[in-house]
């Protein structure tokens, strides 16, 4: 069943928690959220996906552009092709990779309190914690975690400094799997991080940052998320019986504090990632 999270996490896109319901995938156990101004963030330095702003960074694209790089110019034993345009884009790679690991929060990924146990497989993160003779598992992909809500980077060519640059923060959807003894299904939530709580500014009363889509029974230890299992969707649900859910979930362990050090792991685990990629790019291009 754990498999199938990746179908939620996967293919999510960063919506209102009242129009995304498709996601379907049973992810590992999830850390309490707390203040999202707690999480571990980076200052927003991407400009290898920003060559197309108005902004200083798109000058990079005549370099990388250049109709130069259709010759030639140097061969290896790869058989591959190599120009002036890939020695360009090979040197750009290199200072992205210093800069990105320059302002690396974290070398190692965070721990989460509460006694979660993590497994990590490439982007796809399991947290699994035993409650009382309950097992509850929250698994999650970092992959396409980033909300779209960027400021707008460049202002008609004008550049941020460092310090005014908005920061990342990695908030993907989360599967809850709260499996009991001597039973034959699990209690399955499908949870995400509404941007209007993300949102929400410092002295705004406290309320949960995450929320959940869907909730449904599925059969223990299933890969595949049972579409003939009757699903229920909150978007029209008795606010009373949200939030018994909601204690349901708090009571085993998953609340705003768990949430907050969940966006702190999956951030810091989104930004090895993208270092890595970044680090392979690079050899790819220059076929070492």
């Amino acid at each position: 069943m754990l498999k199938s999270v990746l179908r939620v996490v996967g293919g999510a896109v960063r919506v209102s928690s009242a129009t995304a319901s498709t996601a379907r995938a049973l992810p590992l156990s999830c850390p309490t959220l707390g203040a999202p101004s707690s999480a571990t963030t980076r200052p927003f330095t991407r400009s290898l996906w920003m060559l197309n702003n108005n902004g200083t960074s798109s000058e990079y694209r005549p370099k990388l552009f250049s109709s130069k790089a259709l010759n030639p110019s140097v061969s290896c034993g790869c058989g591959g092709l190599h120009t002036e345009g890939d020695k360009a884009f090979s040197n750009f790679l290199s200072d992205e990779i210093k800069e990105e690991k320059k302002i690396q929060k974290n070398k190692s990924l965070p721990k989460m309190s509460g006694g979660w146990e993590l497994e990590m497989n490439g982007t796809e993160a399991k947290i699994t914690r035993n409650v009382a003779g309950e097992k509850i598992i929250v698994t999650f992909n970092v992959n396409n975690s980033i909300p779209p809500n960027f400021e707008e980077e460049a202002d008609q060519g004008q550049q941020k400094s460092a310090e005014e640059e908005p920061e990342i923060v990695s908030t993907p959807n989360f599967v809850v799997e709260v499996t009991k003894q001597a039973t034959k299904h699990s209690l399955v939530f499908d949870c995400h991080f509404p941007e209007d709580e993300m949102s929400r500014g410092e002295g705004e009363e406290e309320s949960d940052i995450f929320a959940i889509r869907e909730v449904s029974f599925q059969p223990e230890g299933d890969s595949e998320w049972k579409e003939t299992s009757y699903t229920l969707n909150t978007d029209s649900l008795d606010w009373a019986l949200y939030d018994h859910l909601m204690d349901f979930l708090a009571d085993r362990g998953v609340d705003n504090t768990f949430a907050d050090e969940l966006m702190e792991l999956s951030t810091a685990v989104e930004h090895q990632e993208y270092i890595k990629f970044l680090e392979e790019l690079q050899g790819f291009v220059k076929c070492n």
